[in-house]
C-alpha cells in the first residue's frame, strides 16, 4: 500500500515537469513567395508560356549636334597685310563672293609692280622681235640675231604669265589683273570675301591686326543641314552599320525625337575612350538645331531572338521586378526576375528565367495582393 501510494506521487510529479515544459513546437510557416488563389481570383487569370521573338534593342548613346564638316568654310588672308577694315560680324548672312574684311599689304603692291614690269619688258621683246624680223627678212641682219631677238621675246611672255599667275595667288582675279595692265594703278588694298553662301560662326581679327596666309580669320558655315555625332563603345560596335535608322533627342528641344540615318561609322577606335565615331545628318532648314547642342543617339540594333515576357505580367516588390510562375495544384511562386526596357509591350529578360516556365501574363497585380493579405494573416 506505501509502495503504491509513492508510485501514484512521481507519476503525478512527471505529469507536472511536462506542463512545466511548454507546448509542443507548432508546424512551420508556409512559403511567403507562394501563393494559392481562391477558385473566383483563379478563374480571372490568364496564364501563357515564356515566349521568345526576335527583339531589335536600342543602343543610345551620348553625342551632340555639330557642324557639316562639307559644309563650312575656314576663310583667312591670301597675303601678308594689315587689317583696315572689317564688314561682317558673327551671325550676318553671307553671300559667296562677299567681302568680309580688308587688307593693305605691301607684298601686294610689289607683286603688282613686278607684274607692271614683267608686261612692259614683255612689250619691249614683243616688238624688239618683230623689228629684228622685217631686218632678217631686208638680210639687214643674221638667223643668230633674230633668234636672239625671239627667245628673248619667249621668256618675257613666261615672266608675265608667272607674274600674272603669283597675283592670281595673292587673291587678285583676272579682270582686276587685266585692269592693272592697262590702266598701271597699282592697289595696295585686297579684300577678303566669302567662299559660300552662309552664316559667320567666327570671327577672329581686330582693327589694325597684321594677319598671315596662315591665320584663319572667318568661320563660315551652311546651318541649313547639321550632323548628329556620337561615340559608340567598342562592344557595342558590331550592332551599328551605314544605313541603320536612328532617333536623335535633343533635350534643348523637348527631347523630341529627330529620324535620320548612319551616314558614317568609323573605321578605327579612339585609344583614350575605346569608342567609334558614328553620324548622321539632320536637316535644319527651320534653324531650331545649333551646333554644340548635346543630343543622344537611339540606334536599333540588328533584331536577335530574345526571352520576353509581357509588361502586364511584371509586379514590383521591394522595388525589383518579379512575375509569378505556375507551380501546378493551382498555386503561384512570385519569381524575382531581371528585364530590360519595354519595348512594344514586351520585357528582355535578363535573368531569372529558365524559358520554360508557364507565367501569369494577366491578373498578376490581384495575385500579389492575395499574395501579400495572406502573408499579413499569417495563413
Amino acid at each position: 500500500m506505501k509502495n503504491l501510494l509513492w508510485m501514484c506521487m512521481g507519476l503525478a510529479l512527471l505529469g507536472g515537469c511536462q506542463k512545466e515544459s511548454g507546448p509542443t513546437a507548432a508546424a512551420p510557416a508556409g512559403d511567403p513567395a507562394v501563393v494559392a488563389p481562391a477558385p473566383e481570383l483563379l478563374a480571372q487569370l490568364k496564364l501563357a508560356p515564356v515566349a521568345t521573338q526576335p527583339v531589335a534593342e536600342t543602343l543610345r548613346v551620348a553625342g551632340n549636334i555639330d557642324f557639316d564638316e562639307q559644309r563650312i568654310a575656314r576663310i583667312g588672308a591670301t597675303i601678308t597685310g594689315r587689317v583696315t577694315s572689317i564688314d561682317a560680324w558673327v551671325g550676318q548672312r553671307v553671300a559667296q563672293g562677299a567681302v568680309l574684311a580688308r587688307l593693305n599689304s605691301s607684298e601686294l603692291s610689289s607683286q603688282q609692280l613686278a607684274y607692271l614690269k614683267a608686261r612692259a619688258q614683255l612689250e619691249l621683246n614683243r616688238r624688239n622681235a618683230e623689228r629684228a624680223k622685217a631686218l632678217f627678212e631686208a638680210d639687214v641682219i643674221g638667223a643668230a640675231e633674230l633668234q636672239r631677238r625671239e627667245s628673248e621675246y619667249h621668256i618675257s611672255m613666261a615672266e608675265t604669265r608667272a607674274a600674272s599667275d603669283q597675283l592670281q595667288l595673292l587673291g587678285v582675279t583676272p579682270a582686276a589683273i587685266e585692269k592693272l595692265g592697262k590702266q598701271g594703278a597699282v592697289n595696295s588694298l585686297t579684300p577678303v570675301v566669302a567662299t559660300l553662301n552662309g552664316v559667320v560662326v567666327e570671327r577672329k581679327l581686330a582693327q589694325g591686326q597684321v594677319v598671315q596666309p596662315a591665320d584663319t580669320l572667318f568661320v563660315v558655315a551652311d546651318l541649313g543641314r547639321l550632323w548628329a555625332v556620337a561615340q559608340v563603345p567598342e562592344q557595342q560596335v558590331s550592332q551599328v552599320k551605314e544605313g541603320q535608322s536612328v532617333h536623335i533627342e535633343v533635350p534643348a528641344l523637348g527631347n523630341e525625337r529627330l529620324v535620320g540615318k548612319l551616314i558614317h561609322v568609323g573605321q578605327t577606335i579612339n585609344p583614350e575612350t575605346r569608342t567609334v565615331l558614328v553620324r548622321t545628318e539632320l536637316d535644319n532648314s527651320d534653324g531650331r538645331l545649333k551646333p554644340a547642342m548635346l543630343a543622344s543617339m537611339l540606334i536599333e540594333a540588328k533584331p536577335v531572338d530574345r526571352m520576353v515576357v509581357p509588361a502586364g505580367a511584371v509586379v514590383r516588390e521591394n522595388d525589383e521586378d518579379h512575375v509569378f510562375v505556375a507551380e501546378g495544384d493551382n498555386s503561384f511562386r512570385l519569381v524575382k526576375v531581371k528585364l530590360g526596357p519595354e519595348q512594344g509591350g514586351q520585357r528582355i529578360v535578363l535573368s531569372g528565367l529558365k524559358g520554360q516556365e508557364k507565367l501569369v501574363v494577366s491578373g498578376a497585380f490581384h495575385l500579389n495582393n492575395e499574395r501579400n493579405r495572406k502573408e499579413m494573416e499569417g495563413t
